[in-house]
């Protein structure tokens, strides 16, 4: 029986331990925390099969230089951060020109696109079904010149890529959403994604399958991975595990791992706040607030409230501005009561220049990447799996797993 050793239980490590351990792998899930407390905790909870387009790097001048002077919520950054940044940034603009990006859009659609019927292999099993709501996401735009673009550009996606939505004007919206507290221009209401309760707890019920299929959760450093003959070893605090192969599902902290067996990584770092809310009125479903980069979901906690990205490395101090636009915009729009943690939540978002994950086999014998999920790690971490494992196991891979191989971008 093939062994292997997946390392960080997010929801893209859980995901692979499942994926790899139904083609017949022995498996180790290791990671320092509780499976599901990182980045997987923090997200929208939004399984997003309408999210066929990643996020371009701004291309025009005037986006730039909105960005650049801090003229939205959308994005933040700290001056003495862009040493550390700016060499994955200028490679994340060149991969956002028209080519580069078309080449991304037609191999991640085709992952997003079936993002929710990988999750379902999970789901039941688990035991999750309580956690998900299957009912869509509305984003909700402030002005008319916004709401139609947003109606175009659905329309778009829905004739291009058969993307499900629904068209609200401001009537349409007020009766759908009651507890809205002033009246907007309008919505799209992608109605195909599926929406999570409590993110972390979900990965906590894959992880707890993956046990029950006979897998084994240990806890320990990653940073301690090493050779190991024809293998791999790590040590938990159990003691040393040895495999043949291991897979590096790290998120954001996997370009400092791999740079040990002298890979470099140019990762994109996106760090995102949330902060619960008590309060007996708020949205029916997670609601963007486009206009403001503010999403409003409802979870077991209360509701969530959460930023767009803040461009900043790993162990920076956090910063304050998005959240607290981010809270004046859910209150003007709902009854939020009081904050429900003493501080807000953060954590770092995995991107990659080219907005595509990094799946499969390194020049190392047994050494496997699989992070860089950007945006949708929480969406895209099963997918991604069953096209890593089928590849681990048999050899060959499915051809959209293609684009996404390190060899495919030169960092292996």
């Amino acid at each position: 029986m093939t062994t292997s050793i997946v390392l960080g239980a997010g929801m893209v490590g859980v995901s692979t331990a499942l994926a790899l351990q139904e083609n017949g792998h022995q498996v180790v899930l290791l990671d320092r925390q509780a499976p599901g407390r990182e980045t997987s905790y923090g997200n929208a909870g939004i399984i997003q099969t309408e999210a066929v387009e990643p996020y371009p790097f701004p291309r025009s001048v005037s986006e730039i230089a909105r960005v650049a002077l801090k003229r939205g919520n959308d994005v933040d950054w700290r001056l003495r951060d862009l040493p550390r940044v700016a060499g994955p940034l200028l490679r994340y603009f060149t991969q956002s020109a028209a080519e580069p990006y078309a080449r991304t859009i037609a191999a991640y659609s085709q992952l997003a696109l079936r993002a929710s019927d990988d999750h379902a292999r999970f789901i039941e099993p688990a035991g999750a079904s309580d956690l998900i709501v299957r009912q869509g996401w509305r984003a909700v735009y402030r002005t008319p010149a916004s709401f139609e673009a947003a109606a175009a550009d659905a329309d778009r996606l829905k004739r291009v890529y058969g993307v499900p939505s629904a068209v609200l004007g401001t009537d349409d919206l007020a009766a759908s959403e009651p507890a809205l507290q002033r009246r907007l221009a309008g919505a799209v209401h992608w109605t195909s994604p599926w929406t999570c309760r409590d993110p972390g707890e979900l990965v906590a019920r894959y992880a707890a399958l993956f046990v029950a299929r006979g897998g084994t959760l240990a806890r320990g450093d990653a940073m301690t991975l090493r050779p190991n003959g024809a293998g791999w070893r790590v040590l938990s605090e159990d003691g040393v595990v040895g495999a043949e192969n291991a897979v590096v599902a790290l998120g954001p902290w996997s370009p400092t791992l791999v740079k040990t067996f002298g890979y470099r990584i140019p990762m994109v770092f996106k760090r995102g706040y949330h902060r619960h809310f008590s309060g007996e009125h708020g949205p029916r479903v997670s609601m963007l607030d486009v206009d403001n980069s503010t999403l409003v979901a409802p979870m077991n906690a209360g509701w969530r409230v959460l930023t767009g990205a803040h461009m900043t490395p790993p162990g920076t101090a956090p910063a304050s501005r998005q959240i607290r636009h981010a809270t004046d915009a859910a209150r003007d729009l709902f009854a939020l009561r009081d904050p429900v943690e003493a501080t807000p939540w953060s954590g770092t978002r995995p991107c990659m220049p080219d907005m595509l994950p990094v799946v499969g086999p390194t020049r190392h014998r047994g050494l496997f990447f699989h992070f860089g999920h950007g945006h949708q790690g929480f969406t895209l971490g099963p997918t991604t799996a069953f096209l890593l494992a089928e590849l681990m196991t048999m050899g060959r891979g499915n051809p959209l797993a293609l684009p996404l191989l390190p060899s495919a971008r030169g960092w292996a």
